[in-house]
């Protein structure tokens, strides 16, 4: 499919951020967006500049981060997803392209977003997936973490979570939930929220450790959403094993949900 000059295109981008400060462009330019935008730039030999669904912080995996931007020239979709992968690094790719309408924004069209936190509870610290997955060596229990992500959902001040850094407007944010599971040494933490304030997953993952470990009870995470103070929560746990799993919208806009990448993952 062809569109006309100047349409509008969203893509779903696959990247492993190790080797990144983070989504959003800054001068050092050892940003995602910064080689997307370069790809895309070079590809389309013009100027394009994109906004993405959800920024991720500099270490931050993604599986399906949603784009838009407004092309300055006619390409098919195929060509779009395979002619900027061909200027991007290995570590960064194009999943899919498909045009929107005019007014289609990847941020504020944004019914939620969904992240996963894999995790390796081993006495080793990790090798070959090492910078993919966080790791504890502290055995850790399922129904008491259970206990306490049950105590965050819905909307919330969530500002015990909150990194001094935060540029959001508010503290207020909706968590639909926090599904945990275990397979043999790893174990998962899927967060499906509106939105999500900065380091607010990595933070509430060193809290849900803390009451694992048997360092806190569940009912402990109540008295930290309460505080409403970044001093009452645990310490900001790695960012090494967190994955943008991506945002999701309204079905009429047929605009995918998943990448193949989020088969790999536990």
């Amino acid at each position: 499919m062809t569109t006309a000059f100047g349409a509008r295109w969203a893509l779903g981008l696959t990247y492993r951020g190790t080797a990144y400060d983070g989504w959003q462009s800054q001068p050092s330019a050892r940003t995602v967006q910064d080689r997307v935008e370069h790809a895309l730039s070079t590809f389309a030999d013009a100027r394009v500049t994109t906004v993405c669904a959800g920024r991720t912080d500099a270490g931050v995996h993604a599986l399906n981060q949603v784009v838009h931007f407004d092309a300055p020239v006619q390409r098919e979709a195929f060509s779009w997803v395979r002619g900027t992968n061909r200027f991007l690094p290995p570590d960064i790719a194009v999943q899919w392209a498909q045009p929107v309408t005019a007014g289609f924004h990847a941020r504020f069209h944004a019914r939620g977003r969904r992240y996963r936190y894999v995790l390796l509870r081993s006495a080793v610290r990790p090798s070959l997936e090492q910078s993919l997955v966080g790791w504890v060596f502290d055995e850790l229990s399922l129904q008491p973490m259970r206990e306490a992500a049950a105590l965050l959902t819905g909307e919330h001040d969530f500002s015990s979570f909150r990194s001094s850094e935060c540029q959001a407007r508010t503290p207020v944010k909706t968590l639909r939930g926090i599904a945990i599971a275990q397979r043999g040494a790893y174990w998962t933490f899927d967060f499906d929220a509106s939105a999500y304030l900065h380091h607010m997953v990595r933070n509430i993952m060193g809290c849900l450790l803390a009451v694992g470990s048997g360092r806190r009870h569940p009912e402990w995470m109540a008295q930290v959403l309460a505080a409403r103070d970044r001093n009452a929560a645990a310490p900001t746990f790695a960012a090494d094993g967190l994955y943008f799993v991506g945002p999701y919208y309204d079905a009429a806009l047929g605009l995918p949900e998943r990448a193949p990448a989020a088969d790999w993952l536990p």
